[in-house]
């Protein structure tokens, strides 16, 4: 069995997730004749304005009527397109009924790209900070869940994505984000990565948060902690036999997500446990509140999900364990 590793090569930060997904999105829309985008009058947001700059006949505008766009995409798929379906997170909660009902209830080949989402959003404040995004589409039967890590990935992701068959939920990111893969990265839907290898614990993070689990295992290594890194950039269907693996040899897990504490990451990754090797969890997200305006750096400390909580929480795993042994 592969163990799923990779190298890591954390380092600047680069263009932001939303800008890789919008230039990747441009780049390979020849190879998909059927291709067609839709936006709710965010596209500079979302970085689909590469797109459509690059592919105006390919791109449709439907104004800020997301329920619309959502069931638009549902009848495209329908006759054979390749739709993709673009805007905030937090707006894109508005067609969760038709993201159910036309896409994923029936079965249509939709794709579903938020950005702006979590804390990441930043100055905008609360009412535009997606914190149960995760949660609410993972929960939809047939709905599959992506969070890639960073721009590499992004771009991988979002060609796995258009030849994924199937409804799919993926996010993006507003803000610049750190390089953590080489250009020999793979991504495979479904498929959990081993970035940085340990026997003391396990930090599982999706999103923003592999960098910070990163930067979690440089601290505890001072104190002379051997910290696992995971990239699970799917969350659903996660990957179970790795998370299985993790916990057997480490025998304690900590998550960390830009979302709440409920129904996301961490929530996957203890339903898969429980039926694997059960072991001690701690969670680092959001703690079940709405957020608050502020750049997305200063909420993140303020919201306990950057490196130094990452630590924290792998501590009381690991004492958690002991107690255990």
């Amino acid at each position: 069995m592969s163990d799923n590793s990779a190298p890591t090569l954390i380092g600047s930060t680069g263009d932001s997730l939303r800008e890789a997904f919008g230039k990747a999105l441009s780049e390979i829309a020849p190879d998909y004749p059927n291709l067609v985008v839709l936006d709710a009058d965010v596209a500079g947001g979302t970085g689909v304005h590469n797109f459509r700059k690059a592919h105006p006949d390919k791109f449709v505008q439907c104004g800020i009527a997301e329920q619309n766009m959502m069931a638009a995409a549902g009848g495209l798929a329908a006759v054979g397109m390749l739709p993709v379906v673009t805007g905030f997170a937090v707006f894109l909660t508005r067609a969760y009924e038709q993201a159910r009902l036309s896409i994923a209830y029936a079965g249509r080949n939709a794709k579903i790209v938020a950005s702006h989402p979590g804390l990441d959003v930043g100055p905008d404040g609360a009412s535009a900070q997606a914190f149960e995004d995760l949660a609410a589409f993972r929960a939809i039967p047939g709905m599959t869940v992506i969070s890639p890590a960073d721009p590499v990935e992004m771009k991988l992701a979002t060609r796995a994505v258009l030849d994924f068959n199937g409804p799919v939920y993926m996010r993006t990111g507003r803000s610049g984000a750190k390089r953590i893969f080489g250009e020999d990265h793979v991504f495979e839907i479904g498929k959990g990565q081993i970035v940085r290898h340990g026997k003391d614990v396990t930090l599982i993070g999706c999103g923003v948060e592999v960098a910070r689990c990163l930067e979690a295992a440089d601290l505890l290594q001072e104190e002379g902690i051997n910290a696992r890194v995971v990239n699970m950039a799917t969350i659903k269907p996660i990957d179970a036999e790795l998370l299985t693996r993790c916990a057997r040899e480490t025998g304690c897990i900590v998550t960390a997500e830009d979302h709440n504490v409920y129904g996301g990451l961490g929530s996957a990754v203890a339903e898969a446990i429980v039926q694997g090797q059960p072991c001690p969890i701690e969670y680092v997200g959001i703690k079940d509140r709405f957020g608050s305006s502020g750049e997305p750096d200063e909420l993140a400390e303020l919201y306990g999900i950057t490196a130094p909580f990452i630590a924290t929480a792998a501590k009381r795993a690991i004492q958690r364990k002991r107690e255990l042994a």
